[in-house]
């Protein structure tokens, strides 16, 4: 269980890390090169579901890259099955709240210390449970023990409770402690140095205009 929690957090990591680099201090997008939308059907159901967060090609991609590969190992020779289906969106919905406030954590114009409702445009139509974080990362990890419950009933497992996934959850909190203490200082850091000098004026960039 050791090695699931931490795979999955190093994947968590790797996610808000890509989404640093693409959104740097603008999160949800919002000065990333892509379609919004908060009108129609579509995006008002997404809204809904998202705690009122624009519908952005850009998180709908993601949010279809980050299922499939919660679906790779059907594609590697897993045999597909409700119970396996139900283990692997239990894991999904606990690591997705996961990414989204890594996001915060290793984000050098961010951190803690702005993580909140009144400076999180997005998060702002949010309950925050307790002024600390949304009610949708509670929510998240409440549906992730659903279908945890599920697929342990399925699998016809004695145990009423999932304990695998509680101690998976566990090792979440674990590694997220770790890395507000230790390892979000040092990436601030090592970000802050990396943009120190650009070498784009030395790769020959060139642009082709289209024809009117």
């Amino acid at each position: 269980m050791f090695f699931q929690a931490t795979f999955w957090f190093a994947l968590a990591f790797l996610f808000a890390a890509v989404e640093i680099e693409i959104e740097g201090k603008y999160g949800w997008a919002e000065r990333t090169p892509t379609w919004y939308r908060t009108t129609g059907i579509a995006a008002r159901i997404y809204g809904l579901v998202m705690g009122g967060k624009p519908l952005t090609g850009y998180h709908l991609w993601m949010f279809l890259l980050s299922v499939m590969i919660f679906h790779i190992p059907f594609a590697s020779g897993v045999e597909w099955s409700w119970q396996a289906e139900f283990t692997a969106l239990s894991i999904y919905f606990a690591w997705a709240p996961l990414w989204d406030f890594l996001w915060f954590v290793l984000n050098p114009h961010w951190g803690l210390k702005n993580f909140k409702r009144d400076r999180v445009w997005w998060h702002a139509k949010s309950w925050w449970v307790l002024g600390f974080f949304p009610l949708d990362y509670l929510v998240g990890w409440f549906i992730s023990i659903v279908f945890a419950t599920a697929s342990t009933r399925l699998e016809q497992s004695q145990n009423m409770v999932p304990m695998d996934h509680l101690c998976l959850l566990g090792g979440f909190l674990a590694c997220t402690f770790v890395t507000v203490l230790i390892i979000a200082p040092w990436y601030h850091k090592w970000y802050q140095w990396m943009l120190r000098k650009d070498d784009r004026d030395k790769t020959h960039i060139f642009h082709i205009r289209n024809s009117p």
